[in-house]
């Protein structure tokens, strides 16, 4: 067994780098619908829908991909726990591939009418299945080759390669709107990243087939030590508290990427007056900036604690983004330097899957940090931009009141954390 004192080994290195090289791709398959919501919303709707019904509906398409997460999640979280890490690993993927090239090979709603939308939706569901079993088995994977003294690091390491993902689809969105005319990207543009995603999905499958199962969970199959019911039934009768401060904690997470990151460009767009291109060039920079953030959250959290390190980068979200988009509203001039400051805050995400996973014990850490993870995002991160959309019917700086409430939460458990720290680490990471 590993020591708690030890480095990251070689093989800890491959491990972390192939595990967020896979989820990087994961990740751009899921998000790259956001950034092209307004194109998806024109092709795939009737041409004499209202625009801001049409954008609910789009938004509400973009929700049911959440909204599936937990069924996808708890399922994979199931046979991860009871036959293997690695072969959930490999199955999300797979799951994600198909329906990302799915989409950009689909025809719209000029040529199949009613149909377009439906198949829109039933893709969607499919990714978000995907993606529930994906980022809890990832996070759970990776913490499960390393040593305990460096979980956050690995957590952070791991977040920062779904962050990649997020910049790869920001990228490829800004390069298609950078080399193409309005009219070629509604025509034909607009399929190229959804089918480049579906291709890299299946690299993805490929580049994992040399990973290895995780010794913690080979030491427990050995030992017979694998759950004796339904993990989920246990982690629901047994662990509330570790359920509740893991739905806790995912809540920060779902505003500080979807809002802050995914959402904000189009909202300067249409708020503020930003040309696309611009925004997203920003968008970018702030997504390079949360990389670096995330990385910087685990490695902290290891030195000095996940309550602490969660609690202060909270409040510097919470604060550079209520300057940051109070200031977009009416001038632009600092987008550039305010931005990656927010996205740096942002990386409060690195620190957040190492509370959840401390949170169980082995032969339930799968089930119990997918159940918490994705009924979180369910909840929150599914609805987080039709509530936004909603309010900024009312007031403009909707988006930085939900994100400051949200990080309040973030602060509150923080607190808790510290708090009840012995009660919240049930185990070591290795048994």
């Amino acid at each position: 067994m590993t020591s708690p004192a030890s480095r990251l080994t070689r093989n800890d290195a491959k491990t972390l780098s192939l595990s967020a090289l896979g989820g990087a791709l994961e990740f751009y398959d899921f998000v790259i619908y956001v950034y092209f919501a307004n194109v998806v919303g024109h092709l795939f709707f009737p041409a004499d829908m209202p625009e801001w019904l049409s954008q609910v509906q789009t938004y509400g398409i973009f929700a049911a991909g959440y909204l599936a997460r937990p069924l996808g999640g708890i399922v994979m979280a199931h046979f991860g726990d009871m036959l293997g890490r690695k072969r959930m690993f490999m199955f999300s993927i797979f799951l994600m591939a198909v329906p990302t090239l799915a989409i950009g090979l689909m025809p719209t709603y000029d040529t199949i009418g009613i149909a377009a939308p439906l198949l829109l939706l039933l893709f969607r569901v499919m990714q978000g299945a995907a993606i529930g079993g994906e980022a809890p088995g990832a996070w759970v994977f990776v913490t499960e080759h390393v040593s305990p003294r460096h979980t956050g690091f690995a957590c952070g390491t791991l977040s920062a390669g779904l962050v990649a993902g997020i910049l790869m689809g920001s990228l490829v969105a800004t390069a298609v709107h950078a080399s193409m005319s309005t009219e070629e990207v509604n025509e034909w543009g607009w399929r190229l990243p959804f089918i480049l995603g579906g291709a890299l999905g299946f690299v993805t499958m490929y580049l994992r087939r040399w990973l290895q199962e995780t010794p913690v969970f080979t030491e427990m199959e050995a030992r017979q030590e694998l759950a004796e019911e339904l993990p989920i039934k246990t982690v629901i009768k047994g662990h509330v508290p570790s359920v509740a401060i893991s739905m806790a904690v995912t809540w920060v997470l779902t505003a500080a990427v979807v809002v802050t990151i995914l959402m904000t460009p189009a909202l300067l767009q249409k708020l503020a007056g930003l040309d696309p291109q611009l925004s997203l060039e920003a968008n970018s920079l702030a997504i390079v900036a949360l990389f670096i953030g995330c990385i910087s959250a685990g490695a902290l959290a290891d030195r000095f604690g996940n309550g602490l390190i969660l609690g202060i980068f909270s409040l510097g979200l919470a604060l550079s983004y209520a300057a940051f988009f109070s200031l977009m509203l009416t001038d632009t001039s600092l987008l550039f330097v305010l931005y990656p400051l927010v996205g740096f805050f942002a990386g409060l995400t690195g620190v957040v899957p190492a509370v959840a996973v401390k949170s169980f014990p082995p032969a339930i850490r799968f089930s119990g940090l997918s159940f918490s993870y994705n009924l979180a995002y369910a909840i929150f991160g599914g609805t987080t931009p039709l509530i936004v959309s909603m309010l900024l019917k009312y007031d403009a700086l909707a988006p930085v009141y939900y994100v400051s409430l949200v990080c309040v939460v973030g602060i509150a458990s923080a607190l808790a954390v510290i708090r009840f720290r012995r009660q919240l680490d049930l185990s070591p990471v290795q048994p």
